[in-house]
């Protein structure tokens, strides 16, 4: 970006000079104009100007003073002065002030071009190296904040590098807190704060001296100046409200103290999972906690009773007593951390005998294997509930699948032994004590066919071996298959074979005399 200041108390001299510039095949951002140095240290202060081409002799406020106060004010910008033959003088002071050259009047077009171009390109030139040094600087930053991280987390350094880097900023070291900073979130909720912007609000509070960043992923790690109110970034941060919980160690003296700090953020950060109300989880707040415990294996095979029955009330309920906030918050997060563990174990069990049955659908076990991969202890809990509760639907459903199975083949069964006798659909529902609408549905869902034409089928089956191999006559035939009516019996038999009883008693006949010759000529 390359803009530049014209700066004349004359007008004419003004629209001059902008439009020789607009015409020099310069790429420049914008021109901008002012009638004196009041004006234009405005312009100055409001906008980023990389060169200003100025009169020296102005009224209010001449070019030399202008120069002198945007030097005392820290602006950074390059000048060009015009000045007359009897100005001479102070275009010498001027470019003692740190002008770039300096313009006779009347500005010729060719010497106007060579002077702003020579600026331009110092310019560019100071712009590029400058990008060069914070690159080189980032780079340096980034080197030293990994080689810390490692530190952090348990890598051995030797005492000369840990000596070097504590005197790179010795005052924080001296007595700094580790600060982890883990963001709320919520599901569909738009809007929460970022790590960066949490960051800079932790600079804020502690200044850049007094700040590190030495993690950014997955969770915000800072190390911080000890001596500052461990409330004072909670309070700031719920001000602006940035939704995070911190969790802040015991000051630590010297950089030798920082896995140890580490191995603690970590373990506040474990734990703030049970005080999710507290917005800074300090190592006061479990200090107490206790370290020994049974987990409360009756109470879950208690819970597991209810796998399988219309009672998911009851497994709710049981889960709320297991997970209950003050049964958690007795003991340390392994404690949770092993109970979810052995809930997973059962559950893995129970599935693993219906899975053969569950065709495609599956319980999701990997959401429940982590606790930490959750916003909260509440977004488990009620994860590891859902999944317990597809889990009943699928153990109640397969129960009721087996028990419809066996009533289902105790019917078939007692079909094909009584085929004969007078048989309808309400004398077998009552036979296996089922309602006889469920009956229905279910024989028709299961066998492919209703009732009436499956026994409909046996019989018809039946009498095609009667009528094939033996000699009863057609008459008896129907009355051992179950038909009272003869007319009866022959019309479904026609309506099934598309052929008389008698008709087919021949073919078949017919079929086995050409069977039995075939067998007579192989011989």
């Amino acid at each position: 970006m390359m803009n530049i200041l014209i700066v004349d108390d004359q007008k004419h001299i003004r629209d001059g000079l902008q439009a020789m510039l607009g015409q020099f095949p310069l790429q420049l951002d914008q021109i901008y104009c002012a009638a004196n140095g009041i004006e234009a240290l405005e312009i100055l202060r409001q906008h980023s100007i990389q060169l200003v081409i100025t009169d020296i002799r102005m009224p209010d406020m001449d070019g030399l003073t202008l120069m002198a106060h945007t030097k005392e004010e820290h602006i950074k910008v390059d000048y060009l002065i015009i000045s007359g033959y009897s100005d001479f003088a102070y275009a010498q002071k001027a470019i003692s002030l740190g002008a770039k050259g300096y313009l006779l009047k009347p500005v010729k077009r060719e010497d106007l071009q060579a002077s702003v171009e020579h600026v331009l390109q110092e310019v560019r030139t100071r712009q590029a190296l400058s990008r060069n040094m914070k690159h080189v600087s980032r780079r340096a930053k980034e080197t030293d904040r990994k080689e810390l991280r490692m530190f952090m987390q348990g890598a051995v350094s030797d005492e000369e590098w840990i000596h070097r880097t504590q005197q790179q900023n010795p005052e924080l070291w001296q007595n700094f807190r580790l600060c982890l900073l883990r963001e709320e979130v919520w599901i569909n909720q738009p809007g929460a704060s970022s790590s960066h912007g949490m960051e800079s609000m932790a600079y804020r509070v502690y200044g850049k001296r007094g700040c590190i960043c030495l993690q950014r992923r997955p969770h915000l790690i800072l190390a911080v100046d000890a001596s500052v109110d461990p409330g004072a970034l909670p309070a700031a941060l719920k001000e602006e409200q940035m939704g995070a919980i911190t969790a802040m160690t015991n000051p630590q003296q010297g950089l030798k103290g920082l896995p140890d700090s580490y191995a603690q953020v970590m373990e506040l950060y474990r734990h703030s999972y049970l005080f999710p109300e507290k917005r800074c989880i300090l190592p006061t707040d479990i200090a107490g906690l206790e370290q020994q415990w049974q987990l409360p294996y009756d109470e879950l095979y208690h819970l597991f009773q209810f796998i399988g029955t219309k009672n998911s009330g009851k497994i709710t309920e049981e889960i709320s007593r297991l997970f209950h906030k003050n049964v958690l918050r007795r003991y340390h997060i392994r404690y949770t951390e092993q109970l979810c563990r052995a809930m997973v174990q059962m559950l893995e069990e129970y599935e693993r005998v219906i899975r053969p049955y569950m065709g495609e659908e599956t319980l999701d076990m990997e959401c429940l294997r982590n606790i930490f991969d959750h916003p909260g202890i509440r977004d488990y809990i009620q994860a590891l509930q859902q999944q317990l509760l597809r889990l009943n639907q699928f153990y109640y459903e397969f129960k009721c699948s087996y028990r419809n199975t066996q009533d289902l083949n105790e019917a078939i069964r007692y079909i094909h032994e009584n085929y004969h006798k007078p048989l309808d659909l309400a004398m077998v529902s009552n036979h296996v004590s089922l309602n006889y609408a469920y009956f229905s549905n279910l024989f028709k869902k299961n066998v492919g066919k209703g009732f009436a034409e499956y026994l409909r089928d046996v019989r018809l089956d039946k009498a095609r071996r009667l009528l094939a191999e033996t000699e009863y006559k057609v008459i008896e035939v129907a009355a051992m298959v179950g038909y009272e009516s003869y007319k009866s019996f022959t019309r479904t038999f026609r309506e099934v074979m598309g052929m008389q009883p008698t008709e087919y008693r021949q073919r078949m006949r017919r079929k086995l005399e050409r069977e039995g010759k075939g067998q007579e000529n192989a011989l």
